[in-house]
């Protein structure tokens, strides 16, 4: 490929959540992710234990810094010079300096956006969508002009479901090293991802295949390519907010008691919902779940996430081909593993019919 396959766009961004880099952050990040909610900040320094106990650190600016530069290897090698650049929500570098700092020294005025987020939901999606409106209504009230568009959702692409089965192979290998023989009547596998709110799950349904369908599309895609497999389900961790209003279930430790009640012995828990080993995998996953699983007798393997698994890196410059070719009004192949298809929220989501979740907020196009 050749440097025009990016045409129109003038740079790449990888935009992402953001997490503090020590424990003088940890309070001034929790205040930018719940801003506008009132919540106290004895509250927020009591959320905050748990990155405390990684002295404060979360681990997803070095994981994002580690994608960047595995997807600059890849466009590199595909003969591509578009620069990637990485912006944040929540915290350093955040979107708006990037692109403000690239314009005034490039003068690019067109960017194209991945996320770190595969599934579609508010605040998996949409929310996103609209960091990029404001991203460009404030540089527009400051004389900037520039356009921010994004890759679909890649829930069901090639690259990111190879790179899962990849994964999972490698968790099977680990399950059986430690258990002797894998028994579908005492194993079970566990893919996780991070729960969201009833409504917000209700709101991803309206016009394409809803955020809990969206893994149970990808996990039957994974079963399908597994020599050797194990009975699977979909399970949710990472629950917040009042215990009065419902949320996805059943919580990823609420099942394994469950299962060990029942006569399992080990799991296989594999956390899709997440592109890298942030904090909801390091504590929810690797510190409460495994304490979880020790309690109630069961044998525990974390499968790992995509990170940067070659398959993963050079489907995301795939989805970003495709996208510069649908704005240059070519047709694409939208390749897929799963049924649904390449369905573009996205682009549904410019008329305010996908994900709206909390808010009706005008998104960009």
């Amino acid at each position: 490929m050749s440097e025009s396959s990016l045409s129109p766009f003038d740079a790449v961004v990888l935009m992402s959540f953001g997490g503090p880099e020590g424990p003088d952050d940890v309070v001034p990040f929790l205040k930018n992710v719940t801003a506008g909610r009132g919540i106290p900040e004895e509250r927020l320094k009591e959320v905050g234990e748990h990155y405390y106990m990684f002295d404060g650190v979360s681990p997803i600016n070095e994981q994002n810094i580690a994608l960047l530069q595995q997807l600059e290897s890849e466009l590199e090698r595909r003969g591509i010079a578009t620069p990637i650049l990485w912006g944040n929500r929540n915290w350093d570098p955040f979107l708006t300096d990037v692109i403000r700092d690239h314009r005034e020294r490039t003068g690019a005025t067109k960017y194209l956006a991945i996320t770190t987020s595969a599934y579609s939901s508010y605040s998996s999606c949409r929310q996103y969508r609209e960091d990029f409106g404001a991203t460009v209504e404030t540089l527009k009230g400051e004389g900037i002009d520039v356009t921010i568009n994004k890759v679909r959702q890649y829930y069901n692409h090639p690259g990111f479901v190879n790179a899962q089965v990849q994964i999972m192979r490698h968790a099977l290998v680990d399950f059986e090293a430690k258990v002797g023989e894998l028994d579908p009547q005492k194993h079970r596998i566990l893919y996780v991802t991070h729960s969201i709110p009833t409504t917000m799950q209700a709101a991803s349904e309206v016009a394409t295949a809803g955020y809990a369908d969206q893994h149970l599309q990808l996990m039957n895609a994974i079963d399908q390519q597994l020599d050797d497999s194990l009975p699977h389900e979909l399970v949710f961790c990472s629950r917040s907010g009042p215990p009065q209003v419902p949320w996805l279930e059943p919580d990823v430790n609420d099942r394994m008691e469950k299962l060990a009640s029942q006569g399992i012995t080990g799991v296989i828990v594999a956390p899709i919902g997440f592109v890298s080993d942030h904090m909801e995998v390091k504590f929810d996953l690797d510190v409460e779940a495994a304490e979880t699983a020790e309690r109630v007798g069961l044998d525990y393997v974390r499968a790992a996430t995509v990170g940067t698994n070659p398959a993963f890196v050079m489907g995301l410059v795939d989805l970003l081909e495709e996208k510069a070719a649908q704005v240059r009004g070519e047709e694409p192949e939208q390749p897929t593993l799963t049924p649904e298809g390449p369905v573009d929220g996205c682009t549904l989501a410019q008329s305010g019919q996908c994900c709206k979740g909390r808010t009706d907020k005008p998104v960009m196009p």
